[in-house]
């Protein structure tokens, strides 16, 4: 197993080589490119600004960046051991008549609402701050939030237009990648976040109910992933019904 990344261009790096690894159209390679180009975004967007914890944000997003790398590792050393939240993408990676956006969200579903609780849980619990809404810390997490809002919609919309989204439209008759990007919101998901992270940190005097919560957070969040991950309705599909009305 790698060591956890010590740096925003080590995870940058590492990245890439999850884009380069697969085949074209390959499912984790989808989120890995979504991933590096939001992580790519927003590392410059942050360049020059201050704020109130810098440390607290570097140390929380390279641990961020660690537990999908983790997700990776047990992937191929140890599938028993993936989490629900992951496990996904993972099976659904070479399925034929998903849209790249739709593996691209169902990464960003379960590296959020699952990974980014746990980051923060375990960013707190390293570096003293606690979790309050009135925090220093919360208050750059939210301005983080307005500069993802911004990458992801400019990033969203390059899987919208072009010959990828001209395709979309000629072969997908009902799941349109229009109603997919309608089920995703990056603010309202690092908000849920958030408070699930409270309610992990709230719970952690209590080891029984903190993982019976995270256990359940992680199977729901698998639930949605699966849902993201439906395969759109092909042409092929199509032309079979007309066939055989």
């Amino acid at each position: 197993m790698d060591a956890p990344p010590a740096s925003v261009p080590e995870v940058v790096a590492r990245l890439r080589r999850v884009e380069a690894a697969g085949p074209a159209g390959d499912g984790v390679g989808c989120f890995a490119r979504l991933y590096r180009e939001v992580t790519e975004g927003v590392d410059a967007a942050l360049a020059g600004q201050e704020y109130a914890d810098p440390r607290f944000l570097e140390r929380l997003d390279l641990t961020f960046a660690g537990l999908f790398f983790a997700a990776l590792d047990a992937q191929e050393h140890a599938p028993a051991s993936v989490p629900p939240a992951w496990a996904p993408l993972f099976a659904a990676r070479a399925t034929h008549g998903i849209a790249p956006l739709q593996f691209a969200l169902a990464g960003m579903n379960a590296h959020i609402n699952r990974d980014l609780p746990v980051a923060l849980v375990a960013t707190c619990m390293e570096l003293g701050p606690d979790l309050g809404e009135r925090s220093p810390e919360h208050a750059d997490f939210e301005r983080v939030n307005a500069l993802l809002d911004q990458v992801e919609a400019r990033l969203k919309a390059g899987y919208l237009t072009g010959a990828l989204g001209l395709l979309d439209r000629l072969v997908h008759r009902f799941h349109r990648l229009d109603d997919i990007v309608a089920m995703w919101d990056v603010r309202r998901a690092r908000d849920a976040a958030w408070a699930n992270a409270q309610t992990l940190w709230a719970l952690r005097a209590q080891p029984p109910l903190h993982d019976c919560f995270r256990v359940t957070l992680d199977s729901m969040v698998g639930l949605a992933g699966r849902g993201l991950l439906i395969p759109a309705d092909s042409l092929a599909g199509r032309l079979a019904r007309r066939l055989h009305p």
